[in-house]
């Protein structure tokens, strides 16, 4: 994809960052950094939003390597600031696999929700979703309603 740069390849997988995605990280400085008045609650912001692409790009991984296994190549992962993008060389020609390749994503979510929800219960305590907020709020916590998100709402 034109206008990306290659971060590294997981799995054989080059992973790509594309420039657009710096507007959103220089958007989430600045926002983080207007709502809290201070550079930890920027550098909060801006780990929070690299944690959240490195769930995504997990997430991607599932999609890639679930098609891996039904014999289809995956030519890269590029993160955009709307989400990430795994590109298959095919989609399977059986409705089961492809099946499986859409699920795949979802369930890494699920697994990577149900491991912070466990830390969070031995630990601090799980926030309800009622006390979810973006900016502010526990770093765990957050991650763990984006994962149940993202198993909820994407393929």
């Amino acid at each position: 994809m034109k206008w990306s740069w290659k971060l590294g390849e997981i799995a054989g997988i080059g992973i790509y960052v594309h420039a657009t995605f710096l507007i959103l990280l220089g958007w989430v400085a600045v926002s983080y950094y207007l709502a809290g008045q201070s550079i930890a609650m920027m550098i909060n912001g801006v780990v929070f939003l690299l944690a959240l692409f490195g769930i995504v790009v997990l997430h991607e991984l599932g999609h890639a390597l679930t098609a891996r296994r039904f014999g289809i190549p995956t030519r890269d992962i590029t993160l955009l600031p709307i989400g990430g993008v795994a590109r298959l060389e095919r989609m399977p020609d059986d409705p089961k696999q492809e099946l499986w390749v859409a699920l795949a994503g979802p369930a890494v979510n699920v697994v990577l929700a149900a491991v912070l929800f466990i830390v969070l219960r031995l630990t601090s305590g799980v926030a309800p979703l009622s006390q979810f907020n973006v900016v502010g709020g526990e770093f765990l916590s957050k991650l763990m309603w984006v994962n149940v998100s993202l198993a909820l709402f994407n393929k």
